[in-house]
């Protein structure tokens, strides 16, 4: 493709590097920069200008000779994000440009701050800087500034051993068996499912116990979208079953039906696993499922 005659390429460089002298305001605040201190310089009106300048930009008058360390933490107060860094970028990674009102400066500084992402930065947002290893004497001591540390993350990990109590053990050895356990309280005449050794209503002990049917009939449910193991598919429906003759529902995953069609009243079955499989867990339970009985109008 034939070159466009109107447009030429040039190229403008310092061998070596273009040098300059700083001046004793901005020659104190890159050396303070290289101690990893922050400066402004104080005007006649007593703002404080950082990064400071040689004169007061509000008066054109020369400012003081007042030297006041800022920061290092500072608020940003607006933001620019930056998709993809252009080479001679202070960063590798995607990064926002920001002017960074530092804590005691009355100006604020621009300098990248390196947020991860750009939903975790926004106007307010408290930063720190991030100094360079080995400080020279450069804006880029500052190798950019982060936000502030607001939640961190640890890694949580607790094993423990869960021994069955007395009446879980013959809950549990029931369900071994393929059976319900339940118990009546002599005091309240109800029953209780799964077995447990006192009644909760009057604290009354409880010794006798009684098999119940695997049968029953949906009081309330609900239906999930997150996935479980231990469901037949997603959404899948967990309800509250009342056994026949109990007188308090368990819960239980509702299968072979679709989601929708459950409803209260209906009359569901335990699906078991075969007899072989089954350990005194409550695992020897698919679900429960349609009876395709009359639904029960519930009081």
């Amino acid at each position: 493709m034939p070159s466009d005659p109107l447009v030429a390429q040039h190229v403008l460089e310092f061998p070596g590097g273009y040098t300059r002298t700083t001046g004793p305001v901005i020659g104190r605040f890159l050396s303070e920069l290289r101690g990893r201190r922050i400066v402004g310089v104080r005007t006649n009106e007593g703002k404080v200008l950082v990064p400071p300048l040689e004169y007061d930009p509000a008066t054109g008058e020369p400012v003081t000779a007042e030297y006041v360390e800022v920061g290092p933490a500072g608020t940003v107060t607006t933001w620019a994000w930056v998709d993809e860094p252009l080479e001679g970028h202070p960063l590798d990674r995607p990064f926002a440009w920001a002017l960074i009102k530092l804590d005691g400066a009355d100006t604020a500084l621009l300098h990248a701050v390196d947020a991860g992402n750009a939903k975790a930065l926004a106007v307010g947002a408290r930063v720190w800087p991030v100094w360079s290893e080995r400080p020279t004497g450069h804006i880029r001591d500052i190798s950019h500034f982060a936000p502030e540390v607001t939640k961190i993350v640890s890694s949580v990990r607790a094993e423990y051993r869960l021994q069955a109590g007395g009446a879980l053990r013959v809950f549990l050895e029931g369900i071994r068996r393929g059976v319900f356990l339940g118990g009546r309280c002599e005091s309240c005449d109800k029953v209780y499912v799964p077995y447990r050794a006192s009644c909760p209503e009057c604290g009354s002990g409880i010794a006798e116990t009684l098999e119940l049917p695997d049968t029953g009939t949906i009081t309330t449910f609900a239906i999930n979208n997150l996935p479980d193991p231990r469901a037949p598919q997603v959404p899948f429906v967990s309800a509250y079953i009342l056994l026949d003759n109990a007188d308090i529902p368990m819960i239980a995953l509702i299968g072979d039906v679709p989601a929708h069609e459950v409803r209260q009243g209906m009359r569901v079955k335990a699906v078991w696993v075969p007899e072989s499989e089954r350990t005194a867990s409550m695992s020897n339970i698919r679900w429960f499922a349609p009876t395709g009985e009359p639904d029960v109008e519930l009081s």
